[in-house]
């Protein structure tokens, strides 16, 4: 396979990891507690979440709270309508640390998720985590092509995730009475998480695919855990905010 085309195999695959990661362990999971993870389990996904993305839990978790608490109204970490798509679609870094980085936020919003002593000695150490995940790419391409995989991996998850934001509450069906959209072609590419009107109307719901035709591939893989006892559901159709609109 081509220099860069095993390049872009490669950036793309972990992408598709950490973006599993992302809807699963920070969403999902921490987020909402759609879901229970058992040890082992939780162990994959810190330390995937830690050398794929660099992320901080409690301040993922806070911003994502702020968003639902604040939805496209003056507050909301990352509107749209409030910032405007182009903003959050390739700024969307600079509006999350912006939530992040404050301290009584991130304690309003995530204090059911404090710091422990592996937080402090490992996963709030981003660059560690990101040079680790790189350095195993290098490790197992070579270099060149380590470093480009690496590149397009932070630029792609980046992008697509800033989606489910930018195009996920201005573009798409509205099947629940709320600003978000359901865009089933942005859900492959991100786990099923473009499937966010559905998510704006069940914010406790497992899974994302809630009528006939939707697919949220995050979901194959939560059944797939589910069945061997790594984790426990806790909604998987949860009660709806809102009746779903007569089509």
């Amino acid at each position: 396979m081509p220099f860069v085309l095993t390049a872009l195999f490669a950036g793309f695959v972990v992408t598709q990891i950490a973006t599993l990661a992302t809807t699963v362990y920070l969403h999902r999971s921490l987020s909402h507690r759609s879901l229970t993870l058992g040890p082992g389990l939780t162990w994959v996904m810190r330390v995937v979440t830690w050398i794929t993305t660099g992320i901080r839990p409690r301040q993922w978790v806070a911003v994502h709270r702020k968003h639902h608490a604040f939805t496209d109204v003056v507050g909301d970490p990352h509107s749209p309508v409030i910032e405007g798509f182009a903003k959050v679609q390739f700024g969307n870094v600079g509006l999350y640390r912006r939530v992040a980085k404050n301290e009584t936020a991130v304690a309003r919003y995530a204090r059911d998720l404090p710091a422990d002593r592996w937080d402090r000695l490992f996963f709030d150490h981003a660059l560690l985590g990101l040079s680790i995940g790189i350095g195993i790419l290098c490790l197992t391409f070579g270099w060149q092509i380590g470093l480009l995989a690496a590149g397009i991996h932070a630029v792609t998850y980046l992008l697509i995730n800033a989606a489910v934001n930018a195009v996920g509450h201005q573009f798409g069906s509205q099947p629940y009475p709320n600003t978000a959209r359901n865009n089933q072609w942005l859900a492959w590419l991100v786990s099923g998480e473009g499937l966010h009107n559905n998510h704006h109307a069940a914010p406790t719901s497992a899974r994302l695919s809630l009528a006939p035709g939707e697919i949220d591939p995050a979901w194959w893989f939560i059944r797939f855990a589910k069945a061997r006892g790594w984790l426990t559901v806790r909604h998987e159709d949860a009660p709806m905010k809102r009746e779903r609109i007569a089509a």
